[in-house]
């Protein structure tokens, strides 16, 4: 394969490449096959790719549900003041619906449930697309209490937004102190004394590593979130021409529950989310950052306290020769009395079963925790190690846990590249595009 001149012969255009796909002439490829590609020594042109579809699955904090439902037949209540669902409080409004019986709602993803500290809004998500029955705690503004039971089949109105996902890069942690810190960026006390480090992000997989430019990832691209088509609205909230970010939408009716979910952190519930991207390969400079290999995208190692970098190292460094998948063996399993792992496990992957730790995978998360706190050695994986000179000495620190699903992630990619050969999943120019402001 030969690589291509940047010249206005070989710039295309996102309507001739649908053309293309609509023919069955074009050739589509992950972010893993064309970066594996790369790996094997392939030298590959603008004539040889038409489309890469890019992933990534990690906690994305800014999210929030709207939903509108009937809870009473009309005048049985003049308007709610607070309503709870599963315990996970819910913004009444904006909507009042004055004796109407129907309730309008804003629930953040990172809303904690007032019962169980272990459950909040990302759980109550993935309970209502799994079809789970949700409890509707209502308190109205003439002070009277009820509740009643429903269903996401039942919510006629119910969409995901999204207020800051799918970051271009994101950040690794360590702590340098001496005492251990509750965070959102590990699912325990964050050991101090660079004993561990935790990170964020799918590297060469992530859309806007792909197009960092934002060329074709504009105001109303189509995209998948959560396995659900949806919608890019423009940038999100602290992005920045060098760092940006995405805000959009999708239904919460077609989501597929194995790309959502809760992930409980030592600062509590966090929220998972999915985005699946296409990018239409336009010109030379758009297939030279999408044949960027994870040695090549910087990640920021800071101090977790005051975010102060430490030192440079790579998506390479994190994961290539990494595991993508947590290896559960129950044969060796030693049936502990107390099981460290599902006490510890961010997702509740993992219970105690009379004959030992039962494991979910699907539910699983592939964050690598249970590594450290299996006895038994029952769960492995590798997660790698970096080093880092800082404070006068080279220290070589493990990585203990991943925010990040990069498996699910390239499972993303891959079915959304099935959905555009098949025709399911159109690819058009955006409405408009994302413009900053400082």
């Amino acid at each position: 394969m030969n690589g291509a001149s940047d010249n206005t012969e070989n710039r295309r255009t996102i309507p001739e490449i649908q053309a293309k796909i609509d023919a069955r002439e074009a050739v589509v490829l992950t972010a893993e096959e064309i970066t594996a590609r790369i790996r094997a020594g392939e030298k590959i042109g603008l004539e040889d790719v038409d489309v890469v579809t890019t992933a990534t699955r990690g906690i994305m904090s800014g999210t929030y549900a709207v939903l509108s439902f009937k809870v009473s037949e009309p005048d049985f209540f003049i308007k709610a003041s607070e309503v709870l669902l599963n315990g996970v409080p819910a913004v009444v409004g904006p909507c009042p619906n004055e004796r109407l019986g129907i309730l309008d709602l804003i629930v953040l993803g990172t809303t904690h449930s007032i019962s169980d500290p272990r459950y909040g809004g990302g759980h109550l998500f993935r309970d209502m697309v799994e079809g789970k029955s949700i409890t509707v705690e209502v308190t109205t503004s003439e002070g009277d209490n009820f509740s009643v039971e429903t269903h996401l089949s039942e919510i006629p109105f119910a969409r995901l937004y999204a207020t800051r996902h799918a970051f271009k890069n994101y950040r690794a942690f360590v702590n340098p102190g001496k005492e251990p810190i509750k965070t959102i960026f590990h699912a325990l006390p964050f050991e101090g004394e660079f004993r561990e480090m935790t990170f964020c992000g799918c590297g060469e997989l992530n859309p806007i590593e792909n197009d960092p430019k934002l060329e074709t990832i504009g105001i109303g691209t189509r995209v998948l979130i959560n396995g659900a088509k949806g919608f890019v609205t423009g940038q999100g909230t602290r992005s920045a021409p060098d760092n940006p970010n995405l805000t959009g939408f999708a239904d919460l009716h077609d989501m597929v529950p194995e790309y959502m979910g809760g992930f409980v952190t030592s600062a509590g519930p966090e929220i998972i989310n999915t985005w699946a991207v296409p990018i239409p390969v336009l010109n030379q400079g758009m297939l030279e950052n999408i044949l960027k290999l994870d040695s090549q995208i910087p990640l920021k190692l800071v101090d977790l306290a005051g975010r102060i970098p430490l030192c440079e190292i790579t998506y390479g460094d994190v994961w290539d020769n990494a595991d993508l998948n947590v290896k559960y063996e129950p044969g060796k399993c030693i049936n502990c009395k107390t099981c460290l792992v599902a006490e510890a496990c961010p997702m509740g992957a993992v219970s105690k079963g009379e004959k030992g730790a039962e494991h979910k995978p699907d539910l699983c998360f592939n964050c690598g925790l249970c590594i450290k706190r299996c006895r038994g050695e029952a769960f492995s994986a590798n997660l790698g190690s970096v080093k880092c000179a800082t404070g006068g000495c080279l220290r070589d620190i493990k990585v203990t846990l991943r925010q990040s699903d990069r498996a699910r992630a390239v499972k993303a990619a891959q079915e959304l590249k099935e959905q555009i050969l098949e025709g399911k999943f159109r690819i058009k120019e955006p409405v408009e595009k994302i413009s900053w402001r400082e």
